[in-house]
This record gives C-alpha cells, structure tokens and sequence, in this order.
C-alpha cells in the first residue's frame, strides 16, 4: 500500500528551507517551538470572527519565523497584502501589538505578496473550501481550481475532496488530476495545502498537490537549506 508523506515535510533540509529559523538551547527549544505554534494558530484563528474573515480573504499562504535574541521576525507571505496592512499600516500594527501581548517578546512584522496566488496549493485548498461552503458543486468547482492552475503555469496538479460530498448520506472521496504529479521525485517542486469546508452537512476535507517544475542541479538549495534560507526560484525550465 502506498504510504502518503507530507510532501512539503517530506523536502524540508533537501531542496527547501524551513519555516522556522532559530538556534536554541535544549532548555528552551520546546518553549520556542510551542510560541511559534501560537503565533501560527493565533494569526489563521484570529479570536475575532471580522478579523478572522479578513485573513482568509487576505489569502496567508505561509509564515515565516525568524528570531534573534532581541525580537522575533514573523514574515507573512500573502496574495492581497493590502487587507492586512490596512489604511496607513493600521492594521498591521494592531497585529504586531497583540502578538507581542500573545508572546511577551518584540515583534518585527513585514508582510510579503504573493505574485501568482494560482500556483500557491494552501490558497487554492482554501479557495475550494470556500466555494464548498457556498453550496458550490464540488464536480465544477474541482475542474475550475484544475483549469486555472494549469493555465497559470503548472505542471500538473491533484485535488482530493474527501466527507459527505454534494450532501450524501455516506461520505466519500473524490480525485481530479490534471498534468504529471511525481511525488516521490525529491527534485520536483511540489506545493501541498489542505483545509477543511465547514459546511452544513459536515466539514469535506480539501487536498490539493501542486508541481511547479523542478529544483535545478546547479541551484544550491540544499545549502540555503542548511543556512535556513529558502531555495532560489529556477530560471528556465529543467533539460534532462
């Protein structure tokens, strides 16, 4: 039987870098790792449903952490950046302040966008889950996540919708694949997301697989790995 990885998890060390970067002592490591955790859940669960609705909208496909032994960096990578910001950096302040009540540290917050939200697997996940939970149908809205992915540019992509689809009595599974997903393959840039559609019936679980190419040979991913640096874009397409 096939034995499913994470295939994010599965590339961290090899061709990509982490999403946490810090050195700690053995003491301190599960206090650090148990802040990052809260930072993370704090931002995609915001307490107040507006502002929770706001990030979702907003389209955070990751975040990053950085520390030094002053302040903690949190980078937020997002395909709309003006919805966090806010009217004259409002927003992002007010941000920055409950964090640093959250963790009791100095926060330094920096706020990225995303060039091609298409390409992007957490945010398509989360563009399905959305569309789910408007009473979509599930068959048209997989083809359309399909149709605009491959037109961005990918090389292939795989969406999984798994609970009581199209409100059936019994929950079930259903698979959509579009182009090559070769995802035992370490130097192919596989992108992964998943969430969850609350809908009436019940939550429907939503995979989706992106491959962005491949890792070149001369790139050195695996030493910007190792510094904890994310790996370099590729600039033209892998020859074998």
């Amino acid at each position: 039987m096939g034995q499913k990885v994470n295939p994010i998890a599965f590339r961290t060390g090899v061709m990509q870098g982490w999403k946490s970067r810090w050195f700690a002592s053995k003491k301190d490591y599960a206090d650090l790792l148990f802040e990052d955790q809260r930072i993370r859940k704090f931002i995609g669960g915001h307490p107040d449903e507006k502002i929770r609705q706001k990030y979702r909208n907003a389209g955070i496909d990751r975040i990053e952490i950085d520390r030094t032994r002053d302040e903690v960096k949190v980078t937020l990578f997002v395909a709309r950046p003006g919805l966090i910001i806010g009217q004259k950096g409002q927003e992002v302040e007010k941000l920055q302040e409950e964090l640093q009540n959250l963790v009791g540290r100095r926060i330094n917050m920096k706020i990225e966008e995303i060039g091609r939200p298409e390409l992007r697997a957490q945010l398509v996940a989360e563009d399905i889950a959305d569309q789910l939970a408007k009473r979509s149908s599930f068959r048209r809205t997989m083809k359309r996540a399909l149709e605009s992915t491959m037109e961005a540019g990918a090389r292939g992509i795989k969406v999984q919708l798994a609970g009581r689809l199209g409100g059936a009595e019994m929950a079930r599974r259903e698979k959509a694949i579009q182009g090559s997903i070769p995802l035992s393959t370490i130097r192919a840039k596989i992108d992964y997301g998943f969430t969850e559609a609350k809908t009436a019936q019940g939550h429907i679980g939503v995979q989706v697989w992106i491959n962005n190419g491949f890792y070149e040979e001369n790139e050195s991913d695996v030493a910007n790995a190792a510094e904890g640096q994310a790996p370099k874009k590729s600039k033209k397409a892998y020859k074998r």
